[in-house]
C-alpha cells in the first residue's frame, strides 16, 4: 500500500523539484566573476550584468555574447577608475548558467608628471610662496598610483587651498588626465583660476527680529578691510551657534557679481525661543542626590540679556542663583551681575552664604580671562564650635589658557589657569588676605586610543590666621577629581569636630585611561594632596586605584573605585572627566 502511494506522488515530486530548480537556476546571476580580492567588492557592487534579470530566461547563443561583451565593457571602465587601464577580461570554460568570466588586471599605472599653474591674481610675484606651498600641499605626486577618487580629491584640496583665503571666487579652469595605458602612466593638468583677492565688508544681516539690531555684530571681530578668511568666518559662525539666541546660522559670502572690495557679509539666522524651563536629577559622589529647576530668558527686557536662575536641591548642598549676562562687547569682553544664596553641610562644617556680585570675562583665542567683585556673608557653623558671622568684599582674577583637542572628550592638549584674589579689612572685610592658585593639566595621547593625565593643583592664602576669612578663600580637597580614596573635602585641618578650609594645598594626579573601543575604557591612577594651616606641617597623602570610563553626550563618565592609603579605606568616585 505505501509503495502504490509512493508511486502515485512520484509525478508530483518530480514537477514540483522542477519547478524549484528551475527558479533557483532563474534566480542565480547569469555570470560568475573571478577577479582579484582587491577589486571583488567595486565589480559585485557595480556591475549590472551580475543582476538575476541581466539575461532573459530562454537567452540564445548571441544574447549570451552580448551579454559578455557588455560585461567586458562595465569591468574596463570600472577598473579604469582605479588605475588599471590594460585589463584582461574573458570568459572561460563552456557553461551556460552561470557563464564563467575572469579578470586579470594588469599593471597599475602611475602619475608620470604633474602641471599645476596658476591665472588671476594668485599668479603675480607677491604670491610666489603661497603657490610654491600649494603645489608641495599637492595630494596625488609622481610615482603615487592612479585612482580617479584619488585625482578628484586632489584636485578639490588644491581648489580648498586657494580658495580658503583671499580668493573667495577661486575655480578650476582646465583639468586633464592623460592616459598612456601601454606603460602604465598618467600625466595630469590642473590650472586654478584665484580671481581677484577679496576684503571683507559690512554685515548684511537676515532674520533678525526680536533681538536687538546690534547682537550679532558684537560677535563679530572682523573689521572692514580685512582680507577674506574662510576660516574667520566659519569661527563667526559658530561663535553665534554657540550662543542662546539661534537655532541656526549660516555666514558667507557672495562671490558672483560682486566687487571683491570689502564684499557684505551675508549672516542668516533663525531665532531660537528666548525662553526656556529645564527640570532634572542626577547623583554624585560628592553632593550625593540632585534634583534642579532652572528657567533662562535670553531677552530679558527686549535688549538681549541672558538671565539664568534656578534652584539646586543636593543632599549636602543647596544653591539658589540668579545671574544677568550681557550681549558681549566686539572686543570679547562680557560683564554680568548676580546674585546667589547657599547652604552646605561637609565633613561637620555647616555653612550659609549669600552674595551678590559683578564680572567681566574676556575671551581671545584659547584664552580666557575673569575678573570678579563679590560682597558676601557666610555663617560658620563647625561642629563643636560656636557658630560665627564672616563678611567681605573681594576681587578675584582668573587666567586660563586652555589648548585642547576636544573639550568635553580631551586627549591632546593642556590646560594651564591661575587666580589671585583678596580682600581688606579697610574695605568690608572682616580680615585681610591674599588667596593664590594655579592648575595645570596636561592630556597625552598613547598609541592610537589611550591617553595619560598629569595634573597639579596648588594655592596658598597669605594672612595672619584663617579666622575671619570665608571658606571660598581657603582651601579643602578630597573626592572625585581631586584626591581619591578620600571622602570629599576631607582633607583640611580639624576645628572642633569639622574640616574646615586651611591655607595651604597642593594635590598632584597621574591617571592612565585605556580605551577598549570608542564608548568603554579602563583606567589606573594615582593621587595625592592635602591642605594645612602651617607650611611646616604639610603631607601628602596618597590615594590610588582602578577605574572605568563611559563616552556619554556630556563627555566620559568616570566611575573610580580607589583606596585612600592614609584613611585605609576604599571609596567609589563618580565623575564627568571634562576639560576644566
Amino acid at each position: 500500500m505505501i509503495a502504490h502511494f509512493l508511486r502515485r506522488m512520484r509525478p508530483w515530486v518530480a514537477g514540483l523539484s522542477g519547478c524549484v530548480l528551475s527558479a533557483l537556476a532563474q534566480a542565480a546571476p547569469p555570470i560568475a566573476l573571478e577577479a582579484p580580492e582587491s577589486v571583488r567588492e567595486l565589480l559585485t557592487t557595480h556591475l549590472t550584468t551580475l543582476r538575476e534579470d541581466a539575461l532573459p530566461e530562454a537567452a540564445d547563443d548571441r544574447e549570451r555574447q552580448a551579454l559578455i561583451r557588455r560585461t567586458r565593457k562595465e569591468i574596463e571602465s570600472l577598473l579604469a577608475t582605479e588605475g588599471y587601464f590594460t585589463p584582461t577580461v574573458a570568459r572561460v570554460g563552456a557553461e551556460r548558467s552561470p557563464m564563467r568570466v575572469k579578470v586579470t588586471l594588469g599593471p597599475r599605472a602611475e602619475i608620470s608628471a604633474v602641471d599645476i599653474d596658476f591665472s588671476g591674481a594668485l599668479a603675480e610675484a607677491r604670491f610666489a610662496d603661497r603657490r610654491e606651498a600649494l603645489r608641495q600641499a599637492w595630494l596625488l605626486p609622481v610615482g603615487s598610483p592612479f585612482r580617479q577618487t584619488a585625482w578628484d580629491g586632489a584636485k578639490g584640496h588644491l581648489l580648498d587651498g586657494v580658495a580658503y583665503r583671499d580668493f573667495a571666487a577661486a575655480r578650476l579652469t582646465r583639468t586633464r588626465a592623460e592616459v598612456d595605458p601601454d606603460n602604465a602612466r598618467v600625466r595630469l593638468a590642473v590650472t586654478v583660476d584665484s580671481g581677484p583677492p577679496f576684503t571683507l565688508g559690512a554685515l548684511n544681516i537676515e532674520g533678525l527680529q526680536d533681538y536687538p539690531s546690534d547682537l550679532i555684530s558684537r560677535y563679530n571681530l572682523i573689521e572692514p578691510g580685512d582680507a577674506y578668511d574662510q576660516d574667520r568666518l566659519l569661527e563667526f559662525q559658530r561663535v553665534l551657534q554657540s550662543t542662546p539666541y539661534f537655532s541656526s546660522v549660516v555666514v558667507d559670502v557672495p562671490t558672483r557679481d560682486v566687487d571683491p572690495d570689502q564684499v557684505p557679509i551675508h549672516v542668516s539666522v533663525a531665532e531660537a525661543k528666548p525662553k526656556r524651563v529645564g527640570l532634572g536629577v542626577g547623583f554624585s559622589s560628592n553632593n550625593g542626590y540632585r534634583t534642579e529647576a532652572s528657567y533662562r530668558n535670553a531677552n530679558l527686557l527686549g535688549r538681549g540679556w541672558l538671565l539664568t536662575t534656578g534652584v539646586r536641591l543636593q543632599q549636602r548642598h543647596q544653591l539658589a542663583y540668579a545671574d544677568v549676562f550681557l550681549p558681549p562687547e566686539r572686543g570679547g569682553r562680557q560683564d554680568s551681575f548676580g546674585a546667589l544664596v547657599e547652604r552646605s553641610d561637609t565633613q561637620g562644617l555647616r555653612i550659609t552664604n549669600s552674595a551678590i556680585g559683578v564680572a567681566r570675562k574676556h575671551a581671545r583665542g584659547d584664552i580666557e580671562t575673569h575678573l570678579a567683585f563679590k560682597l558676601q556673608r557666610e555663617i560658620y557653623a563647625p561642629d563643636g564650635v560656636e557658630e560665627s558671622h564672616r563678611k567681605a568684599l573681594s576681587a578675584n582674577w582668573t587666567w586660563t589658557w586652555r589648548k585642547v583637542d576636544n573639550l568635553l572628550d580631551p586627549r591632546e592638549g593642556f590646560v594651564v589657569s591661575g587666580q589671585i584674589g583678596g580682600g581688606a579689612k579697610a574695605a568690608l572685610s572682616d580680615q585681610n588676605f591674599l588667596r593664590l592658585a594655579g592648575r595645570v593639566v596636561r592630556y597625552q595621547p598613547v598609541g592610537e586610543r589611550d591617553v595619560v593625565i598629569l595634573r597639579a593643583d596648588g594655592g596658598m592664602t597669605l594672612a595672619p590666621s584663617r579666622d575671619g576669612i570665608p571658606q571660598d578663600f581657603l582651601f579643602r580637597t578630597g573626592g572625585a577629581q581631586s584626591v581619591r580614596g578620600y571622602a570629599y573635602q576631607s582633607l583640611g585641618v580639624q576645628e572642633g569636630s569639622a574640616t574646615v578650609g586651611g591655607r595651604y594645598m597642593a594635590a598632584v594626579s597621574a591617571e592612565y585611561v585605556h580605551w577598549l573601543d570608542n564608548t568603554w575604557g579602563v583606567a589606573g591612577f594615582v593621587d595625592a594632596g592635602n591642605v594645612t594651616d602651617e607650611r611646616h606641617t604639610f603631607r601628602l597623602k596618597p590615594g590610588y586605584g582602578l577605574g572605568a570610563r563611559w563616552r556619554s553626550p556630556a563627555g566620559p563618565l568616570a566611575v573610580d573605585l580607589a583606596y585612600g592609603h592614609d584613611d585605609r579605606t576604599v571609596r567609589l568616585h563618580f565623575a564627568i572627566a571634562v576639560a576644566f
